[in-house]
């Protein structure tokens, strides 16, 4: 059977979107009648990888919160005992997202037709990426689907939940900024003008502080509308210049330099990398494939190129953990606890141990930068505002001396 997507309407007039399943269009279309539907349109739900021809084209994939959801659904279905068709049929009938639901249907049509999950997942690859794919092909393998599932489901949880603290921590300085930038510019454009015309029909020499003011003003007025094209020619410049690897590949080395956010950004690969490598080895996927899979998880083209490069010598006989730390791009904690693990035949455990120490590290260090950017972001903003007020209320200070 397969997957149709279907637009019908209603005896109410309404119009009704949905999934259903058959041999034929025409099933389809016989079916939505005796629920009392007039199908409009009837089209099968084909695969990224398909041909176009009148069929619907899944091209995007689902969110990282959505993913995790549907992942630990699957697993509780599935350690409830039931089959793979019938956790599909039950993650269908839940889903409350059009996309997921027809990816879900397009999933279940490759295993009834014989596939495995694994390759059935593979005709989405938007959906569902290849560390995914690769530890389901592995608890398909050993047996042990259901487990596997389980720990699938807690890695892409700890992963959004990781991604939502960083980006979390960093929206409310984004929002501070925006809006003392706004403030600031508020009150050189506008607010200082109306103020100069109280000055201009008096002959006082104006103090140095507030001429500076009234220049600055009269130059951004003049000049805004210059500047804000510049920037906007350097943003399309920049976005087309950063999908060239060799300038990716330039600004993520720079940026692992710089003290603070160069280790936050090794930190984050690191978590991303130990956690993936931990999930897959723990799941019996062999580390030279571990290692293939979880470059993708990794960022930072530097980074990236120094996993490559590890793989590279652990496919020639050498450790990983000295490939790593001939690298330097990665944190010596992480890399000797990797030693302790392949010392030890402990590998999967020690990764795991490996990922909640950068998880942690990194977490500490989000939320110390966050409570340092916090006071010193609005201390900037008090000192600019106090800038602005001093410069127009000093003439208004000379003014009634003289009158004294």
């Amino acid at each position: 059977m397969a997957a149709f997507e279907f637009e019908a309407m209603g005896q109410n007039g309404r119009t009704q979107r949905g999934v259903l399943e058959g041999d034929t269009a025409r099933q389809v279309r016989v079916a939505l009648r005796e629920r009392g539907l007039i199908p409009v349109r009837v089209e099968p739900i084909r695969s990224e990888r398909s041909g176009s021809g009148g069929t619907i084209r899944l091209r995007r994939g689902l969110p990282a919160a959505q993913l995790a959801l549907v992942t630990r659904q699957f697993a509780t279905l599935l350690a409830a005992g039931l089959t793979i068709e019938q956790s599909l049929n039950g993650l269908i009938e839940q889903s409350e997202s059009p996309r997921a639901t027809q990816i879900l249907a397009g999933v279940r049509t490759g295993v009834l037709s014989g596939q495995s999950l694994a390759v059935a997942m593979g005709a989405y690859p938007a959906a569902f990426p290849e560390i995914y794919r690769t530890l389901i092909r592995a608890g398909e393998s050993s047996g042990r689907l259901d487990s596997v599932m389980l720990s699938l489901a807690d890695y892409t949880e700890d992963r959004q939940a990781l991604r939502q603290k960083v980006v979390l921590a960093m929206v409310y300085p984004a929002l501070v900024s925006l809006v003392a930038i706004a403030v600031v510019l508020g009150l050189l454009t506008y607010v200082v003008p109306q103020v100069v015309q109280v000055f201009e029909s008096t002959d006082q020499v104006l103090p140095l502080l507030t001429r500076m003011l009234i220049g600055l003003s009269d130059f951004l007025r003049a000049t805004g509308i210059y500047w804000l094209i510049l920037f906007a020619v350097l943003a399309v410049i920049g976005l087309r210049l950063l999908r060239k690897p060799a300038w990716r590949w330039r600004l993520d080395t720079f940026l692992l330099k710089v003290p603070v956010v160069g280790r936050l950004i090794r930190g984050l690969n690191a978590a991303r990398l130990a956690s993936t490598l931990s999930i897959l080895v723990g799941g019996g996927v062999p580390l030279l494939s571990a290692l293939q899979a979880a470059q993708g998880v990794v960022n930072n083209l530097p980074m990236r190129e120094a996993l490559e490069e590890a793989e590279r010598q652990v496919r020639e006989g050498g450790s990983l953990h000295r490939a790593l730390k001939r690298s330097g791009r990665f944190p010596p904690m992480m890399v000797h606890l990797i030693g302790s693990g392949e010392a030890s035949g402990q590998l999967g455990p020690l990764l795991s141990r490996a990922a909640d120490q950068q998880r942690r590290e990194l977490e500490g260090w989000v939320g110390a930068l966050t409570a340092l950017l916090e006071p010193m972001m609005i201390l900037t903003m008090g000192g600019v505002v106090l800038t602005i007020v001093l410069a127009i209320l000093m003439p208004i200070f000379e003014m009634n001396q003289l009158v004294k």
